[in-house]
């Protein structure tokens, strides 16, 4: 009868992934409660070792971990240093994406959540008593930029974009922000590519419909200027709808992809 059992080796490894995983709560925490800033280079390996009194296995181990989560990134050939990053919505939409690209989640059921989370952000933001100093000047700001290069059809929806994700980086809920700004991140990375697609083939929206969407966002920055949470509301809904049926037309069966921050960053250039 065969008895079943874990060797020494593989309780070997299972004690070095504990201990990783200790290690890499701990660096987490710093990371996370700002004891470590975004940019920081963490000492050499055989400092941490040291450090932490664990093995160089344990320590790589934890440091693949943390960069798995976006957290740091290692930079090989320099005996193990890594850089910190602190979270990001741009991490956290590519790991929402590769979620829902996992589980072949069309492009539309993604537009369906944002046309209900959207607006919700568009109306707290109307309800914000400091929207006057904090948020509108960013909105007429963007919308002026918008106009400026409404000729520059990639450009002009990049600007867009970022209008919709200073709303929601401005509704003044904290969680709001982190989840549809993760939400909207993942969705700006397919309509930025979708207008430079259309614009460099000559096929992005005339120029009519692009002064229409610039009032359409004019009239939104006034709603929650005045503190009108419903018409800001209703405003956004509507252009959200409207703006997401020029992605979805091409095809409208696409499935969601993940970008990375990279990728993003690629795109955005």
């Amino acid at each position: 009868m065969t008895t079943l059992g874990i060797g020494p080796e593989a309780r070997r490894r299972l004690g070095a992934r504990r201990t990783a995983e200790i290690v890499a709560d701990e660096l987490r925490r710093q990371i996370i409660e700002g004891e470590l800033s975004d940019g920081d280079l963490l000492p050499r390996q055989e400092v941490l070792v040291e450090q932490f009194n664990v093995s160089l296995v344990s320590l790589r181990e934890a440091l693949r971990i943390l960069e798995t989560e976006g957290l740091v990134s290692v930079r090989r050939g320099n005996r193990g240093g890594a850089v910190v990053h602190a979270p990001a919505k741009a991490s956290a939409a590519y790991m929402l994406g590769l979620l829902l690209q996992s589980d072949y989640v069309p492009l539309a059921d993604l537009g369906t959540a944002l046309q209900e989370l959207d607006p919700m952000c568009a109306a707290l933001a109307a309800r914000r008593p400091d929207r006057a100093k904090t948020l509108i000047p960013k909105l007429k700001k963007l919308n002026d930029a918008m106009a400026e290069h409404i000729e520059d059809g990639a450009r002009f929806t990049e600007i867009g974009g970022q209008f919709h994700d200073e709303i929601v980086r401005g509704c003044g809920n904290h969680t709001m922000t982190a989840v549809v700004g993760s939400l909207e991140t993942l969705w700006t990375g397919h309509l930025n590519w979708w207008a430079q697609e259309t614009a460099a083939r000559g096929e992005y929206p005339s120029l009519s419909r692009r002064r229409i969407a610039l009032r359409v966002h004019t009239k939104i920055v006034d709603a929650i200027e005045a503190g009108d949470a419903e018409r800001a509301r209703k405003l956004a809904a509507r252009h959200v709808a409207d703006t997401q049926t020029y992605l979805l037309a091409g095809d409208p069966e696409q499935r969601i992809v993940a970008l990375s921050p990279q990728a993003l960053a690629q795109r955005q250039r």
